[in-house]
């Protein structure tokens, strides 16, 4: 009978899985999404913060250009020659006191600590502009009270913050102390 199988034999064993190695199986799941949801959330807040610092990059060169012709920054967004820009998570991108650019976003980021100030400054000796993170503390356009999150910000902004009323040697207005 070489070559030939009997068809009596019956195989006999367990298949599939048994109850608890399937719950074992659930509860694993279970810990590593429960870990990475709140990962996953702050990479698309951050995502979104991102987006308002790409959108604002037309109304640097904006400023740029306005203190290049004037020896001066724009106070508006008239003054610059550009409108209110948005975007899916950006509710405005407007030029204010000094060429502020001032970035609101809406609720995908948070429903009150959303807005991220970049306030230029000359530096005389390089003859160009550098931008601070979250602009100033005082005065009408007071930005820092409701500072996106520090965990959401690019790494350029994430350093300590403090304004100074007295510039950096080399920097000609004020701001805070990280230039991005």
């Amino acid at each position: 009978m070489s070559g030939i199988r009997d068809k009596n034999i019956r195989i006999t064993g367990r298949f599939g899985f048994t109850l608890i190695e399937l719950m074992i199986v659930v509860a694993i799941i279970g810990i590593l999404s429960a870990i990475a949801y709140p990962s996953y959330q702050n990479y698309v807040k951050r995502a979104h913060v991102a987006e308002g610092l790409t959108l604002a990059q037309s109304m640097k060169v904006a400023v740029a250009e306005y203190h290049a012709t004037h020896g001066d920054f724009p106070d508006t967004n008239s003054e610059a020659g550009v409108e209110s820009i948005s975007g899916n998570a950006v509710t405005s991108v407007v030029i204010g006191t000094d060429g502020i650019i001032i970035i609101t976003y809406n609720n995908k980021v948070h429903p009150t600590k959303n807005i991220i100030g970049l306030r230029p400054a000359y530096v005389p000796t390089q003859g160009s502009i550098t931008w601070f993170c979250r602009g100033p503390t005082t005065g009408s356009q007071q930005v820092t009270r409701n500072i996106v999150d520090s965990e959401y910000l690019p790494v350029e902004c994430r350093s300590r913050y403090q304004a100074y009323e007295t510039p950096p040697k080399g920097v000609a207005a004020g701001g805070a102390v990280n230039p991005i």
